[in-house]
């Protein structure tokens, strides 16, 4: 490039971009003097694979017509033929009353059923190519459709104005951010003995305009604004409550996504064998999937790997038979690596089983977090009403409800099984009623002050314990009592 100042100008850029976001660097002796972006309008979509398919749906809308008027002409011509068949019966008839058809009479019905048949046959022809024809035209259709947004015929251009202090070969790179692209993170879970590997992935969409080739891509956790301000509080003010005034309804607020942003640079794509890397900033993490991802702007979700994670887990039984005695494996996993989590749903496997799906919360180093890994048939439960008591009320007096309850647990597993057992009691809202627990058998790793009763038990292979709970609920004369259940 020779010496001087010069403007590059690179194109097309998406329509969304934000002008502010803008950025030039590169690499060469030339010092960037300022960029500034602009709308350039065009009569069709610049993009070639948009382009193309307009050429074909213009082709394939010629050949519709083509055939359209093909048959309208072969319509046309079976018109004329009836109407000469109609004009000629009456010359038919005067012929055949003589008694001597003749040879022509013959030869000329022959050659017009002929024609007849041969008409139609065309138009069936027709009908079948004008069909394939409207079927590649819908495809089309739908292809551009797909591609309308992304393909608008406008596209933004960057005027890069460059002070350059020698003939030798400058590399610029620009960056900006386009709110039409974003990521969110998926998970594999899976368990094996009481090791858990995590596999990460950023499940990434864009409708910027630009398809993304094969290019390493940087994903970040952060959160562009177009407006930064710190929180601020207003004094709290409490006042006796007045009567309403009349007054204008109130505008509604404008809603705004929180979703992730994604930072992508425009670069040459260079295919290096690299690993995931994370790089922590203050308030936010930017990570580099280990190969280049391609990304097209169609609004589809296209995977990347960002690490495979390798966890500790803490196994154990909870069920509640109260209200099911299906009996769920859990694993409590402490977060052990650098890595904060962002939430994301994951596909939870035990051994090579699928289990089912969970929602994992936003995970930070060194917490901790409960997934469900299904059901185990192996750990039994029986929950059975052994008492029932009743009185009624009489005069001046109370009705009395005393139940009690006993919860049978069966370890068929080949090694010890750590099983948290729920139940509860009720609670009363009313000074009318009134509940007391009476049994608890063992005494419970813990009681709530809404009436759940926590059990964490120690049962030996082949073996089996019995939890009791008994409780009693008085009421007065005049309560109707609802919520119960036995």
């Amino acid at each position: 490039m020779p010496g001087g100042d010069q403007v590059v100008y690179v194109e097309p850029l998406p329509l969304l971009l934000e002008e502010d976001s803008v950025r030039v660097s590169g690499r060469g002796p030339a010092t960037v003097l300022g960029v500034d972006v602009a709308t350039r309008h065009h009569p069709q979509a610049p993009d070639e694979t948009v382009a193309e398919l307009e050429r074909v749906q213009r082709a394939a809308q010629d050949e519709v017509a083509a055939l359209t008027d093909a048959d309208d002409v072969q319509v046309q011509l079976e018109a004329f033929l009836a109407q000469l068949a109609k004009r000629a019966g009456g010359s038919f008839a005067r012929t055949l009353a003589s008694g001597d058809p003749g040879a022509e009479l013959s030869e000329f019905t022959e050659s017009l059923a002929g024609r007849l048949s041969a008409v139609r046959a065309t138009r069936r022809e027709l009908t079948v190519q004008r069909r394939e024809v409207e079927e590649r035209l819908a495809a089309v259709g739908r292809r551009l459709a797909a591609l309308t947004e992304k393909r608008a015929p406008d596209r933004r251009t960057a005027a890069v104005a460059l002070a350059l202090e020698s003939e030798a070969e400058v590399e610029i790179e620009l960056s900006y951010v386009v709110p039409a692209a974003g990521w969110t993170s998926s998970y594999d879970v899976r368990l094996k003995g009481d090791r858990l590997t995590l596999n990460w992935y950023g499940l990434i969409t864009q409708r910027t305009g630009e398809d993304w080739p094969e290019c390493d891509l940087t994903l970040s956790t952060a959160r562009p604004t177009v407006t930064a301000k710190v929180p601020e509080l207003d004094a709290w003010y409490l006042d006796r409550t007045r009567p309403p005034m009349p007054h204008a309804p109130a505008a509604l607020p404008l809603a705004r996504g929180a979703g992730q942003q994604a930072d992508f640079i425009e670069q040459s794509a260079e295919f290096v064998d690299l690993g995931a890397t994370v790089e922590q900033g203050v308030t936010a993490a930017t990570y580099t999937p280990p190969r280049p991802v391609a990304v097209p702007s169609d609004a589809a979700t296209h995977r990347a790997t960002i690490a495979a994670i390798e966890l500790d887990a803490d196994l154990d039984y909870i069920t509640a038979p109260v209200r099911s005695t299906d009996v769920h494996l859990r694993a409590t996993v402490v977060n052990s690596s650098t890595h904060t989590l962002p939430a994301g749903k994951a596909a939870v496997f035990h051994e090579a089983d699928f289990v089912g799906s969970a929602a994992l919360p936003l995970w930070a180093p060194g917490e901790d977090v409960e997934l469900a890994l299904g059901m185990d048939d192996r750990i039994r439960v029986e929950r059975k009403l052994v008492r029932r008591d009743a009185t009624k009320a009489t005069l001046g007096s109370t009705r009395r409800r005393q139940v009690e309850y006993e919860t049978k647990i069966e370890n068929h597993t080949p090694r010890t099984a750590r099983i948290t057992v729920l139940d509860q009691f009720p609670v009363s809202r009313d000074h009318e009623i009134t509940v007391k627990r009476l049994t608890a058998d063992p005494e419970p790793t813990e009681t709530t002050d809404l009436g759940v009763i926590t059990w964490k038990l120690d049962l030996a292979p082949d073996t089996e314990t019995t939890v009791k709970l008994a409780f009693r609920v008085d009421t007065a004369k005049s309560v109707e009592l609802t919520g119960w259940r036995e």
